[in-house]
């Protein structure tokens, strides 16, 4: 069931943000509509008053991207990432450690602007839908479902990226969330990224 919700979602933003721009791939800088997929490694983390020291949770992000040049040094850049996040806690008085495994599909849309040719730095919104969330206890056989995070993120999403004339890239970004993830909680998420991609 979790597969069919990741797919679908994911599945239903691209149909939409590629059927509302098919007509208009070309500006008037003759700068056209590209697409790509990336992916990559996030160090996912907590921060709030409710949590005392989490430690970052080790996972990965996979997706596609739509670039829409505006003019020949500024295009707004829309994504629709699967994104493993959480933390880690340690288990008192053992050596053992509680991964807190929530993951979602994360939509930023952002402002991008080129300071040289391949080089830009990105910022903007970022919307974010949850998909499964899971209590996995360290040295217990699998995880345990569990519904407490909210169904929605929103957060602010920034970074820098470096594109060849190939069209491969390199990124890296920072995303803080500005949301309670738990309902009567202090807790935020946060995210840094590291990726690579294709764009065609």
């Amino acid at each position: 069931m979790k597969t069919i919700k990741l797919i679908s979602t994911a599945a239903l933003i691209l149909l939409i943000g590629t059927t509302g721009n098919a007509q208009t791939t070309t500006t008037t800088t003759g700068k056209t509509t590209s697409f790509g997929v990336k992916g990559g490694v996030n160090f996912a983390n907590v921060r709030g008053d409710d949590f005392d020291g989490p430690n970052a949770r080790t996972s990965f992000h996979v997706g596609v991207l739509a670039e829409f040049p505006l003019t020949d040094a500024f295009s707004v850049q829309t994504e629709a990432l699967y994104s493993g996040q959480g933390f880690q806690t340690d288990i008192e008085g053992s050596d053992g450690k509680i991964e807190y495994k929530l993951d979602y599909i994360n939509v930023p849309v952002l402002a991008k602007i080129y300071l040289t040719d391949g080089l830009s730095i990105e910022a903007g919104p970022q919307f974010s839908f949850k998909v499964s969330e899971q209590i996995d206890d360290e040295g217990a056989a699998g995880g345990t479902d569990t519904d407490e995070a909210e169904s929605f993120d929103f957060g602010v999403a920034g970074g820098l990226t470096f594109q060849t004339s190939m069209g491969f890239f390199a990124s890296g970004r920072y995303t803080l969330g500005l949301t309670d993830i738990i309902k009567d909680q202090d807790a935020k998420n946060t995210v840094f990224q590291i990726g690579v991609g294709y764009k065609f």
